[in-house]
């Protein structure tokens, strides 16, 4: 026996991220300060648990008509297909074609911050997509049609008691007029799933790990991204 333990091991990542957001929460004054931490802490979780083919940054996102989104905590976007990442002094700029997800990064959860994401979230969902027939060995595959943007809200700690409770369901109910929120987790407390079946509130002393693990799933679920038409970013180069 190697004496390694999934369990063990899935735990103990958990337990690594709900102490570091509890400790940037406790220790950073700052509000500015304490919330670039807390987006830090989950962008570093996933860039180093995603696959490779995402990419995992802070960014607004752009489309084709010049039309752009909210500035976004947390975007999981394609970097192997999609060219056009620009970075204007540190700030990124990311083609709608290469979104797959997009999350705010807050320190706790309430009704404001569940309207707040769905309003984010809504900005790069209205983004136009464009999508070219793809080439095969088998010849030319038809379009695809661009996938849905999973959205979502990630905190340690929740405004409410009890922290998974109706006043989540119902905020998160409120958003739907807005733009659905996917998912999310409350490292402290647990996650939420929008489901099929309605949205699926899940206390949790893992919610961390349980949160990345459903992430990774969706995203197999969603594919690739189309194949971006890059004529029509090159229209705005001008004479």
């Amino acid at each position: 026996m190697s004496g390694w333990s999934l369990e063990r091991l899935l735990a103990g990542l958990h337990g690594e991220i709900e102490m570091r957001l509890q400790r940037s929460r406790a220790a950073i004054g700052h509000p500015v300060a304490k919330g670039d931490a807390t987006e830090g802490i989950w962008i570093e979780l996933l860039t180093n648990y995603l696959p490779q083919r995402y990419s995992v940054a802070k960014a607004f996102v752009i489309d084709s008509a010049d039309t752009t989104s909210q500035q976004l905590d947390i975007v999981i976007y394609d970097r192997q297909y999609t060219p056009l990442i620009f970075n204007q002094d540190g700030t990124l700029v990311i083609p709608a074609e290469s979104v797959y997800a997009v999350f705010e990064a807050k320190q706790s959860i309430d009704a404001s911050q569940v309207d707040y994401a769905a309003k984010k979230i809504a900005s790069v969902r209205a983004l136009q997509r464009t999508s070219l027939p793809i080439p095969s060995a088998s010849g030319l595959q038809p379009a695809k049609t661009p996938g849905h943007i999973i959205g979502g809200v990630l905190t340690f700690d929740s405004e409410w008691s009890p922290p998974m409770g109706d006043p989540l369901k119902n905020a998160l109910q409120a958003a739907e007029a807005i733009s659905p929120l996917d998912m999310g987790c409350v490292a402290a407390h647990g996650n939420f799933y929008r489901t099929d079946a309605g949205t699926l509130i899940e206390p949790s002393t893992r919610a961390a790990t349980a949160f990345l693990l459903e992430l990774i799933a969706r995203l197999q679920a969603e594919a690739t991204v189309p194949m971006i038409d890059i004529r029509a970013y090159a229209k705005f180069l001008g004479s």
